[in-house]
């Protein structure tokens, strides 16, 4: 199982009253990785990866709704001017939805290394024109096959 890692930047506006990123400001994070992680960018920007395969454009023909988000914190994440290492991978891929799983660590290079932050988000493929869902394509199962791994286990559950 491979891992992407997404280099993600904190923004100053992603800090709360405590000066830290706030938890709201987390989902925004994660959602950026997973975009940057799974999503075809337009034609003048090369992909992040061969996993970014899904057309997130308004009038593609598949919608991603989120049907699931955990999120677990282990340590408040500062502002920091590096981008923090979002590590991402696919923890279920089923039949109309995959399980995003991250783990968000402090920026490459950083010793020790810390682990803020881990989260799974539950993605459903819908087909924009009915609003049902729709199942994974084999080219979406393709490349996303490299990228399948264990899924997060949370303290708490």
């Amino acid at each position: 199982m491979t891992r992407l890692h997404v280099p993600t930047r904190v923004r100053w506006s992603d800090l709360d009253g405590y000066r830290h990123v706030n938890n709201a400001s987390m989902l925004r994070l994660l959602e950026e990785a997973r975009i940057d992680a799974f999503w075809s960018p337009d034609a003048s920007v090369a992909p992040t990866s061969g996993a970014a395969v899904l057309d997130g454009r308004p009038e593609s023909d598949t919608m991603t709704l989120i049907a699931r988000q955990e999120l677990e914190y282990l340590a408040p994440i500062p502002y920091l001017r590096a981008p923090l290492d979002v590590q991402v991978w696919v923890g279920r891929l089923g039949g109309a939805s995959l399980e995003v799983c991250y783990e968000v660590w402090s920026p490459v290079g950083t010793v020790p290394a810390q682990l803020f932050t881990k989260a799974a988000t539950t993605i459903v493929l819908v087909d924009s024109s009915t609003g049902a869902p729709r199942r994974i394509s084999d080219v979406e199962r393709a490349a996303w096959a490299p990228y399948v791994g264990e899924p997060l286990s949370f303290r708490r559950r």
